[in-house]
């Protein structure tokens, strides 16, 4: 016979078993569990057996759980989970790979039918073809403005039409209307919230970067500090080369329509009183580049070496004249 615990009792039980989550695991999933049912929940909980567990409870007792333990152990990273703990949400603690476990958490979605009053999550469109039903149920199709013709003997929707759209809370017609299509627009799931990792909360949609997307958000931020810099003139580490190369072309100009001079600028000096210095100076760096033409383009051609011709009947020793 087993023994039912009070209200008080499991609220220790609960406490005891989140502190000891806490001290284990130091990364978590939040997700909203809106619409997701009792076996739904279970098959999750199966799929993640191993690395992960899933935390379902009353949002005022986590967050008490919590508060308490971070008193006791001194550990304040976890008080940044307690904005999130709005609506019905659950905590799925884990120890591998977060972008690996938040992909397995969406596996487990289940449709669902058009319920009265519930806000689409999604636009619902009902697509055109055969309903199979009889032309006594046009009177749905026409509360909803949804053009059809009877098509031996069935209701045949013509065009596409955009049933509710995503925000908005299904009507009765609406409702009636994909029951009777045996339409199920919606599917539901745990959908990840935020991300958790060692005191710090962010998007998930942050697991979905690679090493490329952060070289190329890396670059276009370096980018923008080197423009700032040089509109302003506050000499940075990214525009610095650029600040020298300009200081370079000034001075260069200076120097190039005065008598001054200095050693860099003795060089571009001499080419611009005599260009043909400037051509002999490109002469090898053209002769080399031909030269490496010329020979990428005779390697196919001795490639293509003439084939011997067949050998005559007389080379064999076999004259048909003898």
């Amino acid at each position: 016979m087993t023994v039912k615990l009070s209200k008080a009792e499991k609220k220790v039980l609960y406490d005891k078993k989140l502190c000891g989550l806490l001290d284990e695991y130091s990364k978590v999933l939040i997700a909203v569990a809106d619409n997701v049912g009792s076996n739904q929940l279970q098959n999750i909980r199966k799929g993640l057996r191993g690395d992960s567990i899933v935390l379902m409870g009353k949002n005022t007792l986590i967050r008490r759980c919590i508060r308490i333990h971070a008193e006791k152990t001194g550990n304040k990273n976890y008080l940044n989970l307690l904005p999130l703990l709005v609506g019905n949400v659950g905590l799925v603690f884990t120890k591998g790979d977060l972008k690996e476990v938040s992909e397995e958490v969406a596996k487990y979605k289940v449709g669902a039918p058009a319920r009265v009053g519930l806000v689409a999550p999604i636009d619902v469109v009902v697509p055109p073809g055969n309903t199979g039903l009889d032309p006594s149920q046009t009177s749905f199709f026409q509360v909803l403005n949804i053009p059809t013709k009877i098509n031996k003997g069935t209701v045949e929707i013509i065009t596409p039409v955009e049933l509710i759209k995503k925000g908005e809370k299904v009507g009765s017609s609406e409702a009636a209307l994909l029951a009777k299509l045996g339409i199920r627009p919606f599917s539901y799931g745990l959908v990840i919230l935020s991300v958790y990792d060692n005191g710090s909360v962010f998007s998930p949609e942050v697991l979905d970067l690679t090493e490329d997307d952060l070289i190329e958000k890396f670059a276009a931020g370096v980018s923008m500090v080197t423009s700032l810099s040089l509109a302003i003139s506050y000499p940075t580490l990214a525009a610095a080369p650029h600040m020298f190369i300009n200081a370079y072309k000034n001075v260069l100009a200076v120097a190039i329509a005065t008598e001054y001079s200095f050693p860099q600028a003795e060089k571009v000096k001499e080419y611009l009183k005599d260009p043909s210095k400037f051509a002999v100076a490109a002469a090898p760096v053209v002769a080399e580049d031909a030269a490496a033409a010329s020979s990428a383009g005779a390697a196919p051609a001795e490639e293509k070496k003439e084939e011997p011709a067949e050998e005559s009947d007389d080379d064999m020793g076999f004259s048909l004249f003898d």
